[in-house]
């Protein structure tokens, strides 16, 4: 168990038990989207994603936290994870906000609606271990294994047909995912300027090899090669 991810699950732990002795905590610390931007209760945005709704609920959500996050911390190190974490969940948190000021469906119901629970910050996570380990199965439903990067795919495109008629926050869902792609892209790979200037960079040198008819060859082919 890393250092992050033991904080993490400790603390949700222990705010589940607060939570279950005092009730309210959730109307103070919940995400209510209303109280965000009428009353400016920024720290909901934060303070969400640590409390649950039920034993199940807190369950997965922390088996998916150490499932995928302790091989993130090692790899990153635990001071981008946190910072990664935060990103993700708050992301997710700002996302179903947005989506309640949409007219849509049960999505106009969230604005005052409750939102809780790490599922944002742990798309997040789903998103990062599908992007450094695309092949790695991951069981789809505890059943069948699918490689990461149709299994958050798939995670995704349920996310978006879910969200107009769904009283679960898959919009929150949907922000970690969209999120952690673009902090990944962005922090970690250049963002997407890099990728656009890497992409040009590879057309002109082919484009270059085939004007010049520039072929790699080795030292046995010298008579036969342009080098």
């Amino acid at each position: 168990m890393t250092p992050a991810v033991k904080a993490i699950i400790w603390t949700n732990v222990a705010l589940f038990v607060v939570s279950l002795l005092y009730n309210d905590v959730i109307q103070y610390l919940g995400l209510i989207p209303e109280r965000v931007l009428e009353q400016l209760w920024i720290w909901q945005l934060g303070s969400y994603m640590f409390l649950h709704a039920g034993i199940f609920h807190i369950l997965f959500n922390m088996l998916g936290v150490w499932m995928f996050g302790v091989e993130l911390e090692r790899l990153w190190g635990t001071k981008f994870f946190l910072r990664y974490y935060a990103i993700t969940g708050v992301g997710a948190g700002a996302t179903a906000i947005v989506a309640s000021l949409l007219p849509i469906g049960a999505l106009a119901d969230t604005y005052q609606a409750v939102t809780i629970g790490a599922s944002g910050a742990l798309y997040g996570l789903l998103m990062a271990f599908a992007l450094r380990f695309p092949d790695r199965p991951i069981l789809m439903f505890l059943l069948f294994p699918i490689p990461a990067k149709y299994f958050v795919m798939i995670l995704g495109a349920i996310a978006f047909l879910s969200a107009p008629g769904s009283q679960v926050s898959n919009a929150a869902h949907l922000g970690g995912l969209i999120f952690g792609y673009a902090y990944l892209k962005q922090g970690r790979g250049g963002g997407l300027t890099a990728e656009i200037k890497y992409r040009y960079l590879k057309w002109k040198m082919n484009r270059l090899r085939r004007k010049f008819d520039v072929y790699s060859g080795g030292k046995s082919d010298w008579d036969r090669h342009i080098h």
